[in-house]
């Protein structure tokens, strides 16, 4: 069975304004580009021949031209997604030379890092993987996953890191705190008639609370 070599550890990567470098022009490497411009990558594709749809992206520097042997050297992060073997094991051998992390299509034992199947709902982020062995397998629980999710969650967290923020102004640590209670009846009030303003509003009450039976304690 074809698939990453060990067991992955799980991290979120920061790209925006970081070198990054697409190899291929197709619909593969369209949809990986397109992940990594989302996310603000000073990004670079290099192929002969590309999908119109990387035209549509932004921050976008492109050479029409096949792929140049120790390109990868300067890069962060590379993606190999030619879909022709020897050039997309040419990239990942010269990538993991540079030190860079590279992700070579189809061929998990040249990875570096994988790609999970992703929903994305504001500063929200749901990621599945299958270490490489089944893509499609991952896409089905991604969605599934994603139809139990209630919508706006990502208007949620928002509302949540205003909490977290207030509460430490306060002085009061945020570790300790039993969030799951205030969580629960935050997602029940974006169901209701106000939405994320009945979610906010108890989010808000609570924190009042909170910090008024910790006041006299610090005082």
């Amino acid at each position: 069975m074809s698939r990453l070599p060990g067991p992955l550890y799980p991290v979120g990567l920061v790209v925006s304004g970081r070198k990054c470098l697409v190899v291929g022009g197709g619909k593969v490497a369209l949809h990986k580009a397109t992940g990594l411009s989302l996310c603000g990558a000073c990004l670079t594709v290099v192929a002969p021949d590309l999908d119109p749809g990387f035209f549509d992206l932004a921050e976008l520097t492109i050479h029409r031209r096949r792929y140049e042997a120790g390109e990868a050297r300067g890069y962060r992060l590379v993606v190999a997604a030619t879909g022709i073997d020897t050039v997309d094991m040419a990239v990942s051998r010269d990538a993991e030379a540079a030190g860079a992390w590279v992700n070579c299509v189809d061929s998990p034992s040249e990875c570096s890092f994988s790609l999970p199947a992703i929903h994305r709902d504001g500063p929200l982020l749901v990621a599945v993987s299958t270490e490489g062995a089944s893509p499609a397998l991952a896409s089905w629980v991604r969605d599934m996953v994603a139809r139990e999710i209630a919508p706006g969650l990502g208007e949620l967290i928002e509302v949540l890191a205003g909490a977290r923020m207030e509460l430490k102004r306060e002085g009061i640590s945020t570790a300790a705190i039993q969030w799951r209670g205030l969580i629960q009846a935050a997602v029940a009030e974006l169901a209701g008639d106000k939405g994320i303003a009945g979610a906010h509003e108890v989010v808000s009450s609570w924190v009042k609370n909170l910090i008024s039976k910790e006041r006299p304690r610090m005082e």
